[in-house]
């Protein structure tokens, strides 16, 4: 009976693995004509579309994270058929920039882990990375302003955004929580797992670094060392995980964004960022949050950044659902533009769920 219906889903792999290659060949004629027009390989609307497709026509008994998780590994190797994408991310390996970009991207694609972020968009500038993966904000620890700081000067887009929800691990090349004597870990992760860590290892010596990667990389050469890191760090360093999960806060999650040269077309729900500079005066930024409400824009985020050109002088961050092609949106800007010193949009991307 059972070599039966292996019999059958042998015959059913073959034919997966025809459809497979059938797939590939009219990808590849997608990305000629992509690259004749000029286009982006990445249309983030366009996964958007299949994955929500997907998930309707799927009857299981296959979940639909299952589904979704297989898809996005086809989609980014018929998507790499001919030339792999280069994905600039913030590094070392098994950060969790790293693991967002993985999670968008797929295995089949080139990853380059840079070392800052203001570098990243560089690469991506200069057209030796096509797309940029960059941290903009957490759920706990709030915006990180340094992003927002390099979109002032940079011309590159926001394309679409990516949420991962950040668990952290205590790894170690120790197997024993009790052979632990320091850990090493980031800002963020301390913070984030700072009763954890009072209630399992009182008074052990912390050791901030730069990033988790570089916390698990650390300890490799400390056998009395663990760190605060991603599974992901622990599976490339090849650590065991003394701890899962251990961030005090359960839904603790991080936005990050994929920037490129290219502004993204329109999907079923968008959101776009936009920033802006306001002449210092007596309700200036209440004039300016005056044609999103006119044109009912929900907005879902503001932030502030003091421009660093003239003192007193601020840039604000905006994001607000809708796309720049959806009229409402056309006439609230044209309004807003009328009142800013200066106005520039970052991008319009589909929404991550």
């Amino acid at each position: 009976m059972i070599d039966k219906l292996r019999k059958k889903i042998d015959s059913m792999d073959s034919e997966i693995l025809k459809l497979l290659n059938e797939r590939a060949k009219v990808a590849l004629k997608i990305n000629k004509v992509k690259e004749q027009n000029k286009e982006s390989y990445y249309s983030p609307q366009r996964e958007k579309t299949i994955f929500e497709k997907l998930s309707k026509m799927n009857k299981g008994p296959f979940p639909n994270e299952s589904v979704i998780s297989i898809f996005k590994e086809i989609i980014s190797a018929s998507r790499s058929v001919g030339r792999p994408l280069k994905i600039a991310y913030w590094g070392p390996e098994a950060t969790y920039t790293h693991l967002a970009a993985m999670m968008r991207f797929g295995s089949s694609v080139k990853y380059i882990p840079i070392s800052s972020l203001s570098d990243i968009f560089i690469e991506v500038e200069r057209k030796r990375c096509d797309y940029g993966v960059v941290p903009i904000e957490n759920s706990t620890e709030g915006v990180v302003n340094y992003t927002l700081d390099i979109f002032v000067d940079s011309e590159l887009k926001i394309c679409s955004e990516i949420m991962l929800k950040i668990s952290h691990n205590l790894l170690s090349t120790a197997k024993s929580i009790k052979e632990i004597k320091k850990v090493y870990g980031n800002s963020q992760s301390f913070s984030q797992s700072r009763r954890w860590l009072d209630n399992n290892l009182p008074n052990i010596e912390l050791v901030e670094v730069s990033t988790t990667a570089e916390a698990a990389k650390m300890t490799l050469k400390d056998s009395k060392g663990a760190a605060i890191a991603s599974a992901l760090a622990a599976k490339i360093y090849n650590l065991n995980i003394l701890a899962k999960g251990i961030e005090d806060i359960s839904d603790n999650f991080t936005r990050f964004l994929v920037v490129s040269m290219n502004y993204t077309k329109k999907s079923r729900k968008d959101k776009t960022s936009i920033m802006f500079s306001v002449k210092d005066k007596v309700g200036a930024l209440h004039s300016m949050l005056v044609p999103f409400e006119k044109y009912k824009i929900n907005l879902t985020n503001i932030e502030s950044r003091p421009s660093r050109k003239r003192v007193w002088e601020y840039y604000f961050f905006i994001d607000f659902l809708g796309h720049i092609e959806d009229q409402n949106v056309k006439l609230a800007l044209k309004e807003l533009e009328k009142k800013c010193i200066f106005l520039k949009i970052l991008g319009s991307y589909p929404v991550s769920e």
